[in-house]
């Protein structure tokens, strides 16, 4: 064979180029040197890529490439065809990680990548303000719990903690001494010991279940322990726990034996022989360890490792007011604290409906306001209030300036209302105005900027509905003095007939979302007073202090344990570790209140609950609003989401609908067990909406008895429009033939206002 000549001339870009014949095949002189190419090229390592120069025609880039084909070929011939790309793949995902990680460590903080996909980071406080933050609730008795503090915070002293029993002295002292940790995460305890109480009914007291201790605590940590979702711990255990360790199962015990771990009440008591052994606070070397221990000019970051909201500085230092005064209840010179005032408070817009009402009748049935007293008599407890703050219009309306008067005389016309302006509760349940500027204005972290932030009020998890100037500017008006009004109206018995509430000459479409005023069907929901109700829950408790509930909110025990454990808390939002706020409580003028307020000033006032979810998340302070399990106020949420049906609680709903309308094979339940029956153990029950369902069909009205038959009239002929109620009877033959659970409930707690039974507690009312 006619050897040929194999040179390798250059083109004008720096590349080889082959010599070809006319056919366009490469040449060369030899077999050999055909295989010594083309095997010198497939183990090379990296390939040369030619890519143009953008402006620059005549000449090109020249880069080099890894090789896959020898990348694979190694992967190949060391573990063979299956495992080698399993490999490859593997160190490939390994590569990506190793150099996030360093970008993480070393990038800047504009340039550092979210861990959260999708979310962006909420904080604008810096490490020195989140441990006064949780300093500040700590020295307030705020954290009575054992949980862990988180090392991002940074703590280098563990914090002397007043709501926390010390531990014993030993007997001996010891040399002992904990070695220094990077950083503390416990508390020292400092303050009275605790007793816990063994709550049950005595012979022959056995009908009703006793009264809660006055002054009793709840440990929520004991709590925790039986009932974290987290922990696979089951909603009908848990409930079990909450009933037998308050004596809700009076008469009714079945386990036998010790039950201490199921003891969550206590009462504070005067430390006796007790303090902490170790007196002198051991300062902890190194608190910090940042990942970038260094910044520009040299300085070390006391912010290394918190992720910062993107476009914004960190907030200046927050003002705080000196900490609180933890003081057991037995120490107090009166039942209540006024740094902790035992205040219920809810948020309607729109005429009054059987949905507040039925809020109003279970707190009275299982609250100690003192109605088994005669009026007059003293009680020597912390008597709760009840505020309903009413918004008078739509959410982004203005109100007028006899808002105020047009309200009460709304309320004493309205059958469902009324009752509760009788004078006997008239220091328990009070009637408040809510007028949105007034609220803000009274936020001492909102009041001079959030005027600002009027086109985006109205934000819920960042979807922002846009209200029109017109609507939603405020005007500077004069109102009537509430406390002349609620005197006025508390006096006398307010009952006459019904009448529509009308807070303007105007009638505007109703059917537009601006203008509704309650949700009176699935179709015409109410989603601007939905969104105000977020916001208005944390203005009410951190303006007033005390526990907001959602008006779907029905009370089944008494709360007297919740009040004297003295933390912030709200609850699990289901399988998710998000909070709902349907139950929020939170401390007047608190350091987390003021933490929230301007958080969310900075986040365009979102008060969405997965959105304060993302707040305390991202500023490490989950610890001091306490998620508590469902089951405390929501047991049914679970089982309608599919979630522990093997084993239910009592009753067993798949739908939050089976509260209205009990499936037929379940419906014997409700009259047989009754509210003994209805989540025993749990402090509310959350219905979830259904503001246009009835809760009782048959008998749609306010059936309180001769004190209120006014109303109860009225109501009667607008939902019997075609019976006159003089010449209406009841018949039980009329009566639906199996009672739901939603029906069984309002009968119930309307039969103790018509005196034919005592309440929970075997209390009857006197008039």
């Amino acid at each position: 064979m006619a050897s040929i000549n194999y040179f390798t001339p250059q083109r004008g870009n720096g590349f080889p180029d082959k010599s070809r014949l006319t056919n366009a095949l490469p040449t060369y002189s030899s077999a050999v040197t055909e295989k010594m190419h083309r095997h010198s090229r497939s183990m090379s390592w990296t390939v040369p890529v030619s890519v143009p120069i953008p402006g620059v025609h005549s000449r090109r880039l020249r880069l080099f490439m890894p090789n896959p084909s020898r990348v694979r070929q190694i992967g190949i011939s060391r573990f063979g065809r299956r495992r080698g790309p399993i490999l490859l793949c593997v160190v490939l995902i390994a590569s990506i990680i190793t150099v996030c990680s360093f970008a993480r460590r070393f990038g800047t903080e504009e340039k550092q990548w979210t861990t959260n996909f999708g979310e962006s980071s909420t904080l604008v406080f810096g490490r020195d303000d989140l441990q006064r933050i949780w300093k500040w609730e700590i020295d307030s008795g705020h954290y009575p719990s054992n949980a862990k503090i988180p090392e991002q915070v940074g703590l280098s002293v563990p914090p002397l903690n007043p709501a926390l029993p010390p531990r014993k002295v030993p007997t001996i002292p010891s040399r002992f001494r904990p070695p220094p940790g990077p950083v503390a995460t416990t508390t020292r305890g400092d303050g009275p010991r605790r007793v816990y109480l063994d709550v049950q009914s005595m012979p022959p007291n056995l009908a009703y279940p006793p009264r809660p201790v006055p002054g009793s605590v709840a440990d929520l940590d004991v709590i925790m322990d039986h009932c974290d979702f987290s922990q696979g711990k089951y909603v009908r255990d848990c409930l079990e726990v909450l009933r037998v360790g308050a004596g809700l199962d009076n008469g009714n015990r079945l386990r036998r034996g010790e039950m201490d771990e199921w003891k969550y009440i206590y009462m504070e008591q005067e430390k006796e022989n007790f303090t902490d052994p170790f007196t002198d606070p051991i300062p902890i070397a190194n608190p910090i360890a940042p990942p970038r221990p260094l910044v520009s000019g040299g300085e070390t970051d006391p912010n290394a490792g918190l992720r910062k909201k993107v476009g914004v500085d960190w907030e200046t230092q927050l003002p705080l007011r000196a900490p609180l005064q933890h003081t057991p209840y037995s120490s107090l010179p009166a039942p209540c604290n006024p740094e902790n005032p035992r205040l219920f408070h809810m948020f309607w817009t729109g005429p009054f409906t059987d949905k507040p009402y039925l809020a109003l009748l279970s707190f009275l049935f299982t609250q100690n306001v003192g109605l088994h007293l005669k009026d007059g008599d003293a009680l020597n407890v912390c008597r709760p209030e009840f505020w309903m703050w009413i918004n008078p219009g739509p959410a982004a309306s203005v109100p007028n300036p006899s808002a105020l008067s047009d309200m009460y005389e709304g309320l004493k016309t309205n059958p469902w209302a009324a009752p509760f302006l009788h004078h006997r509760f008239k220091d328990v349940i009070k009637f408040k105005l809510w007028n949105t500027t007034d609220q803000l204005d009274g936020i001492p972290e909102l009041k001079d900027e959030w005027r600002e932030l009027r086109e985006t009020l109205f934000n819920s998890g960042g979807h922002i509905v846009s209200v029109p100037a017109e609507k939603s500017q405020s005007k500077s008006t004069e109102v009537l003095s509430t406390s002349t009004i609620e005197d006025s109206t508390n006096s006398t018995d307010a009952d006459t007939s019904a009448k529509p509430l009308h807070t303007g000459d105007n009638k505007p479409d109703e059917d537009d979302m601006l203008n509704r005023t309650g949700s009176k069907s699935s179709s015409s929901y109410d989603r601007l007073s939905v969104i105000l109700s977020d916001m208005a829950r944390f203005v009410l408790c951190h303006r007033f202090g005390g526990i907001y509930l959602d008006a779907d909110t029905i009370f089944l025990r008494d709360w007297e344990e919740l009040w004297g454990w003295e933390g912030a808390f709200a609850y699990r939002w289901s399988r998710l570790e998000k909070y709902n706020t349907a139950v929020l409580r939170m401390n007047k003028n608190s350091a987390l209140g003021s933490f929230l307020f301007r958080t969310a000033l900075k986040n365009g006032l979102d008060f969405h609950p997965m959105t304060v979810s993302r707040y305390t998340k991202d500023a490490y302070l989950e610890g001091l609003l306490l998620r508590l399990p469902d089951a405390l106020f929501d047991s049914a949420w679970l089982n309608t989401e599919y979630y522990q049906r093997e084993r239910p609680p009592q009753p067993y709903f798949q739908e939050f609908s089976d509260f209205f309308d009990t499936p037929t094979q379940a419906s014997a339940a409700p009259q047989a067990l009754g509210f003994e029956g209805f989540f025993q153990g749990a402090f509310s029950y959350h219905f979830h909406n259904f503001w246009w369902k009835p809760f009782d069909a048959s008998r749609n009205w306010p059936d309180l008895g001769p004190k209120f038959s006014a109303g109860e009239r009225a109501a009667r002929a607008a939902a019997e429009p075609d019976i006159d109620p003089e010449d209406a009877t009841d018949r039980v033959a009329d009566d639906k033939r199996d009672l739901d659970w939603a029906t069984v409930l309002k009968r119930t707690f309307e039969s103790y206002i018509r005196g034919e039974r005592p309440n929970m507690y075997g209390e009857w009312l006197q008039w």
